[in-house]
């Protein structure tokens, strides 16, 4: 079934339900399920007078606004490809994505546009579209709204791509993930289930992911007044007016926004009383945040998710479902708790080989290698909503192997699975150190940190034979090492190294950035 099959129903159950609430030039905005309907199906009209053909492949710049989802439920409408490139990843990874898949129309904001003056490969693109200011050499997208409708949906197939992102690239070339519209079905269908999306509630949408699948639902999607390129740097004020206005019922986002948005309602005193569910995901969620966000939204249900860009949503954790031994656990270095497997995959733990190809093995021998309960090894997981490889394979000898013929994705990351079936993470298989004095996973460490208030971030490495640990009190905070190093008595920490500031991830604000820790720490 094609995607766009399933938002033309919910503009047919709930034509004058808002879709989509967004702020454009300051002033609030509301999409229906059926203006999105028509306004995607002209745009349609528009791609295809331009001459797009199903298969083509449509590069998109446009900020998470209503115009984002117009453009991809047209895109998915005709069947072509919706190719997304974070251009904060720089010029020579949007070049290195666009000769990976040349795409055949652009469609961007006025500001994207002014790439085309510094990449050769955004000029070369033969179709271009531009959405708010008229270009020249570009379509204006305010000509699909005097066009009419195209009534025809394309008929896919479960195979026929839809979607196509890029990882970053930041330890070799990028490589291409392209999902089909079986996938997203699939994807939408898990995503649905983990964040109880039913028709008639009104979500805070900050995951582009997200808002399609609670387009699919029925669901209301409220985009916060934030930039949502920085969540680690939102402005909190804007986003609490937001839910306390709009009676939000639900919210799905970063640790980092949420974590801002938690500590400004902490600082003021205020609760967000209406709020029934918080989600949290793509980046680890420690328990100090949930308990925060328990203090400013009281009546709301915390789960936090756990995934990537291959496999989401993965494992799912609620809050009230963390026991005292949880924490204790936590604390000593066991890792940290990600909660069940969704139902949706199949998850096991293997010996961890990261860095070496394995399989094909028979269901047998499967079975033989999988590590026991409490033994930690490499995270593995299949699934429909689990990319079964990458563009064109690249990578896919290191990253998926066989069983009976099913195809298995290798995560990278670290864990194990316990007697009750609940998955605890260790960070990545990459990052062990290993030592004359045993096996340590830096993660355990940052995770067992987590639980001191005045530690904002930490980071342990291996330099020079020495278990350096990195840490980053907040502001005002005590800077004092005692109880940094009682905490981690287990570990072995050789030195700790306190900076104002750890890097991060450009993504999500949140995850630590080791290249640029190792530059910082000064290794050679």
């Amino acid at each position: 079934m094609n995607i766009a099959q399933i938002l033309h129903e919910q503009a047919a159950s709930y034509p004058e339900m808002p879709a989509i609430i967004d702020t454009y030039q300051r002033r609030q905005r509301v999409l229906s399920f059926a203006g999105l309907e028509a306004a995607s199906a002209r745009a349609a009209t528009l791609l295809l007078r331009a001459g797009l053909e199903p298969g083509d492949t449509v590069l998109v710049f446009q900020p998470m606004t209503a115009e984002l989802y117009i453009v991809l439920a047209a895109i998915f409408r005709l069947g072509l490809t919706a190719m997304f490139v974070d251009p904060g990843q720089g010029k020579a990874h949007l070049e290195q994505c666009c000769a990976i898949r040349p795409p055949q129309a652009l469609i961007a904001s006025a500001k994207a546009h002014l790439l085309r003056f510094t990449s050769p490969a955004l000029r070369r693109i033969p179709r271009k579209f531009a959405i708010g200011l008229p270009l020249p050499g570009a379509i204006s997208w305010r000509q699909a709204g005097r066009l009419p409708p195209e009534p025809d949906i394309f008929p896919c197939t479960p195979d026929t791509p839809a979607l196509l992102t890029f990882t970053s690239g930041s330890t070799g070339r990028p490589r291409a993930a392209l999902r089909s519209h079986g996938f997203l079905l699939a994807q939408h269908r898990a995503l649905a289930e983990s964040l109880q999306l039913a028709a008639g509630q009104l979500n805070l949408a900050t995951m582009p992911i997200v808002t399609l699948s609670n387009l699919a639902s029925g669901v209301t999607s409220l985009i916060p007044q934030a930039d949502l390129r920085y969540p680690g740097r939102i402005d909190p004020a804007p986003v609490a007016a937001q839910i306390k206005d709009y009676h939000v019922g639900s919210i799905v986002a970063s640790p980092a926004l949420l974590e801002r948005l938690a500590r400004y309602c902490l600082d003021r005193q205020q609760r967000l009383a209406s709020l029934e569910k918080i989600f949290t995901g793509g980046a680890p969620v420690f328990p100090r945040l949930l308990d925060q966000l328990r203090q400013a939204a009281p009546q709301a249900e915390l789960a936090a998710v756990y995934g990537s860009t291959e496999a989401e949503p993965t494992a799912k954790l609620v809050w009230s479902q963390i026991e005292a031994g949880d924490h204790h656990a936590m604390q000593a270095g066991r890792g940290l708790l990600a909660g069940r497997p969704v139902e949706a995959i199949q998850l096991r733990i293997i010996p961890d080989r990261w860095g070496q190809t394995i399989g094909p093995y028979s269901q047998a021998e499967f079975t033989q290698l999988c590590c026991s309960p409490n033994e930690a090894g490499e995270i593995v997981i299949s699934g429909g909503h689990v990319l079964a490889g990458y563009l064109n394979g690249a990578g896919d000898a290191e990253t998926t192997f066989q069983v009976d013929g099913t195809t298995w994705r290798r995560t990278g990351d670290a864990g194990c699975l316990d007697e009750r079936g609940r998955l605890w993470l260790l960070g990545r298989c990459a990052a062990r150190i290993e030592d004359e004095r045993g096996v340590l996973y830096p993660f355990a460490v940052e995770a067992a940190l987590s639980y001191l208030p005045q530690l904002r971030r930490s980071a342990l490495v291996a330099l020079n034979h020495r278990r350096t640990l990195a840490v980053e009190f907040y502001p005002q905070a005590e800077k004092a090492l005692a109880p940094l190093r009682e905490a981690l008595s287990w570990a072995q920490i050789d030195e700790i190294r306190v900076y104002p500031r750890l890097p991060v991830d450009k993504r999500h604000n949140a995850k630590i950035d080791y290249p640029a820790l190792y530059k910082l720490l000064g290794a050679n």
